[in-house]
């Protein structure tokens, strides 16, 4: 059946952190002393992050900014309890958690997403299917790209994560397009075997060669790619 529509997972398919990290805001040297961060043993700082993302992993209802930013408000006071020597106080709880959630530059796209999604939106439905929160959407008005998508599903929206059958349901619905005449790309090779197991053929996107290459050989339920333009080529074989 002829493919008219792309879903796209967001993280580290179409975009990344600005920092490098999900959970660093583009702000964050501003308010955290940059050496007493680095002076942290690192696994100490994995700990901290490891234990606030299990707070905001528990959350799985958040339907608005607002209460993205009273969660994440959350998120970082745990983090400045694990780490006391960084000294962080109410005030800058309150910076980092309003940083991470307004501040609409902490992702940046990759090139081949900016340059292609206005080319492959002439030609088919698009649609985005995230593990995310609520601000993704600013993001990506942000980067001018989100009138180029006739759904957008957010997953503390809808109330579950991938790869739960909902999500990819959810964009189905919106698009008025059955399994088979989408597509669905996604990093993560359990989100692409969620798609999968309703009929929806999948494109492991692998940025990193060892990825890619390990992927390669590994993946047999799906294709894997390098980029968006390998994505293309296969779209039209």
């Amino acid at each position: 059946m002829e493919i008219k529509a792309i879903l796209f997972d967001s993280g580290r398919v179409l975009n990344e952190p600005a920092t490098g990290h999900w959970f660093i805001p583009p702000k964050f040297s501003e308010f955290v002393n940059e050496q007493k961060y680095k002076d942290i043993d690192k696994k100490v700082l994995n700990l901290a992050f490891h234990t606030a993302s299990a707070y905001i992993s528990e959350q799985k209802w958040i339907k608005n900014e607002d209460e993205e930013y009273a969660h994440f408000l959350g998120f970082y006071r745990i983090f400045a309890a694990e780490l006391p020597q960084l000294g962080l106080t109410d005030e800058i709880v309150n910076s980092l958690a309003s940083d991470l959630v307004y501040n609409y530059e902490k992702y940046k796209f990759f090139p081949d997403a900016v340059e292609l999604i206005p080319e492959l939106s002439k030609t088919y439905k698009l649609a985005v299917v995230s593990d995310a929160w609520p601000s993704l959407e600013h993001v990506f008005k942000q980067a001018g790209l989100r009138d180029y998508f006739s759904s957008f599903v957010i997953s503390s929206v809808i109330g579950v994560t991938k790869p739960h059958e909902l999500m990819y349901k959810t964009a189905l619905e919106e698009l008025n397009l059955s399994p088979s005449e989408v597509v669905f790309i996604d990093d993560n090779v359990r989100n692409c075997d969620g798609a999968h197991e309703l009929g929806i053929r999948s494109f492991l996107l692998c940025r990193d060669w060892k990825h890619y290459m390990y992927s390669k050989i590994t993946c047999r339920k799906h294709t894997a790619v390098r980029d968006l333009y390998d994505v293309i080529k296969n779209l039209r074989r």
